[in-house]
């Protein structure tokens, strides 16, 4: 038999679970789906995150999702959604065990998946002395021999960021550089090297990278390393349902969550460039608050 909701949640880490919480505390009949992969699971510390600086992701959700719980109308399934379709003004969800679930209104909190280079090491690195986000992890990597994995915009971004972390950072273009006159000049004003050869592997110990190693056998000692990877949606569900993405592959959301079809809404990584805890938690709150408002408006 068929279970129905007023709202699905896809997606119970930071964004979904805040989401839930908010709709929760009003009394409202919600499911969380979680397949329990976060994007951040090899991350060692959350840092940023005012009360929460330098805990574990891992304690921070699993200290969320008990509190959550304990609010009578909010349930929470472990599987993966894999299919969700309209019928009239109803939203059904299939997942992966073969439950079928339906709701008034769905929110995405699925995140987005980085889609890593193919260089050895790299993926064993990711997350713990290989980050993506100087806010993140920046102060913890303060004064070390960094090196940028990026190129064009991207890396000339991250330096300036992490310049005022550390004096040591070199340029990994992984490849010909494709910076102009102008970029090259403030790269060199700043001390700031570019090394255009193409890795083939990190060597690390135990995710700590030691070392970087270029196709012609020569290395590079660092001590932490920043990369720019592309991403992908972590679910392809919004964009079957008709959800418009941005230029830069995010869920294109309003201010207050929601997406480009009716009552369907989005929070956290799939939906905004700031990848932080903090971020998520803040979003997913206000969109489950604007959910309960729009719930009060049609039925009161």
């Amino acid at each position: 038999m068929e279970e129905k909701f007023e709202v699905i949640i896809i997606g119970g880490s930071y964004a979904g679970l805040s989401a839930a919480m908010a709709l929760g505390r009003s009394l409202r009949k919600v499911l969380i789906i979680d397949s329990g992969l976060p994007c951040n699971r090899q991350t060692l510390y959350s840092h940023n995150f005012i009360t929460q600086d330098g805990v574990k992701p891992g304690v921070i959700s699993s200290i969320a999702k008990k509190q959550v719980l304990e609010y009578k109308t909010v349930e929470y399934l472990n599987d993966k959604a894999v299919k969700t379709k309209k019928i009239d003004k109803t939203y059904k969800v299939d997942t992966e065990s073969g439950k079928t679930f339906s709701a008034q209104k769905i929110v995405f909190a699925t995140g987005i998946k980085d889609n890593l280079p193919k260089i050895k090491g790299f993926s064993e690195c990711w997350g713990i002395s290989v980050v993506h986000c100087p806010y993140c992890h920046g102060y913890e990597l303060r004064g070390k021999n960094t090196a940028i994995i990026a190129n064009d915009e991207k890396a000339i971004h991250l330096a300036s960021l992490v310049n005022n972390l550390t004096s040591k950072i070199t340029i990994c273009t992984n490849g010909k550089a494709t910076f102009n006159t102008e970029q090259k000049i403030q790269l060199a004003r700043h001390d700031i090297n570019i090394v255009e050869k193409q890795i083939i592997e990190i060597i690390h110990k135990n995710g700590s990278i030691e070392k970087i190693v270029f196709t012609d056998n020569t290395t590079m000692a660092f001590e932490a390393a920043y990369g720019a990877v592309p991403f992908t949606q972590h679910s392809n569900i919004p964009e079957s349902l008709g959800c418009k993405l941005t230029e830069q592959g995010y869920i294109d959301v309003d201010m207050f969550g929601k997406t480009s079809e009716v009552n369907i809404y989005a929070c956290g990584d799939n939906s905004s460039p700031m990848r932080s805890v903090a971020n998520a938690v803040s979003k997913g709150n206000f969109v489950g608050a604007f959910i309960n408002m729009e719930l009060t408006k049609e039925q009161f």
